[in-house]
């Protein structure tokens, strides 16, 4: 017998387009990521942002984003274009047709070292189009808070 899990409720299974139309969404975020191309990659959103991180206490944070504050973000953490290189491998995990999860195994590299990371995004359909709604990645939340704080 299969597992309720198995099957989205309302029924829907990805094909492989819809599956290819994530993968190419992320190849131009990527590249627009690799450009340091913040308000491109702005344009890919739809906001207000979720983000969702952790600190180092172990406590989950979450906040809501503008797309100047998202855009300040991307300046601040991605350095100048060429300074950064990334290595992906994503798992969509489709919700429904117009939800998908998608978690992304990546190595990272910068000053001539290599970092791994893991996180996820959820992206959802606007006028057809993926857009990306909320950022989950662990480990942000000390520096998001000290931001706030305007430390």
């Amino acid at each position: 017998m299969a597992s309720v899990y198995e099957y989205p409720v309302d029924g829907f299974t990805p094909t492989a387009e819809d599956v290819a139309s994530v993968e190419a969404w992320f190849a131009r975020y990527d590249d627009l990521a690799m450009k340091v191309d913040g308000e491109a990659m702005a344009d890919m959103a739809m906001f207000p942002l979720n983000e969702v991180t952790d600190d180092s206490a172990g406590n989950g944070f979450a906040e809501q984003v503008t797309r100047e504050e998202y855009v300040r973000q991307m300046a601040e953490t991605m350095g100048a274009p060429g300074e950064v290189s990334m290595e992906s491998v994503r798992k969509p995990i489709f919700l429904s047709k117009n939800l998908v999860f998608v978690v992304t195994d990546a190595v990272m590299t910068y000053g001539g070292q290599s970092h791994i990371a893991r996180y996820g995004d959820l992206l959802v359909k606007k006028d057809g189009e993926w857009v990306f709604q909320t950022m989950v990645q662990g480990g942000w939340g000390d520096m998001r808070k000290a931001a706030r704080q305007g430390a």
